[in-house]
């Protein structure tokens, strides 16, 4: 899953200054590391989710409670590393709108991807190919992505920007997006406080507090030097889609001629 971040121009090393966290340094972690970070984890949440978690309904583990054990908490552990990855692409997004040259072919390309990752999303992690209750995080991004776009385009015009918000919230909740009103209530606050890396940073751990061990990753949030890093552009948007195909195919496929 990507963002567009087009960042890396020539500024002074501000890393020292806490509010700015490591913009402009040649010290800190870039977009692209941060991406491969919240690709990492999201694979241990999707296989734990996809995987483990149906490992658990066979038989030759059921019978051996130690072993069912064991793998009831691997489960809950990939589970919790995996909370990681959505805070990071959500802070990636709001950097990738105040560094794309375009939003609207932004918001385009996170639709299509929404579009091609519905399938493999219900695939891998509901109860079929079809799964109208729940939709992909894309979706989630892209509506965050939408209501920033909007309140920026309506600075000073505060009760404007609540009723974007909420809008935003409500369509996230009627559409059942992953993280649905939630998701898109923490994007928005990393938009408000883009400007202090610091207070960012804290506001975003505190509004995604409901993930007992999601606010950690503002720490690496924290850390983001301002620049691209390695050009895969691509590669993240495609990951979502090919990885939860994968362990989609494991799932149906494979887990049960083990039984």
């Amino acid at each position: 899953m990507n963002t567009d971040n087009n960042t890396g121009a020539a500024e002074a090393p501000s890393y020292t200054k806490w509010s700015r966290g490591f913009t402009g340094s040649r010290f800190g972690l870039s977009g692209s590391t941060l991406k491969l970070i919240a690709c990492i984890t999201m694979l241990i949440d999707h296989t734990g989710a996809a995987v483990v978690y149906n490992l658990l309904s066979l038989t030759s583990i059921r019978m051996h409670p130690d072993v069912y054990n064991r793998y009831v908490h691997l489960y809950s552990a990939m589970r919790q590393v995996g909370r990681l990855a959505f805070p990071i692409f959500c802070f990636l997004i709001v950097e990738g709108y105040f560094h794309t040259k375009d939003v609207r072919k932004y918001m385009k390309r996170l639709f299509l991807f929404a579009l091609i990752s519905e399938i493999p999303f219900d695939f891998a992690l509901k109860d079929g190919w079809f799964f109208p209750l729940k939709q992909n995080v894309y979706f989630t991004l892209l509506i965050g992505l939408f209501v920033i776009w909007q309140m920026d385009r309506s600075k000073g015009r505060k009760v404007l920007q609540l009723i974007i918000l909420l809008c935003g919230m409500t369509c996230a909740r009627g559409l059942m997006t992953d993280y649905s009103f939630k998701g898109v209530f923490l994007i928005a606050l990393l938009y408000i406080f883009h400007e202090n890396r610091l207070l960012q940073c804290f506001a975003g751990a505190v509004g995604i507090a409901w993930e007992s061990t999601a606010p950690p990753a503002f720490i690496l949030c924290y850390l983001y030097n301002g620049k691209r890093g390695l050009k895969l552009k691509y590669f993240f948007y495609l990951f979502y889609p090919v990885h939860l195909t994968i362990l989609g195919m494991i799932r149906w496929f494979i887990i049960p001629l083990l039984h």
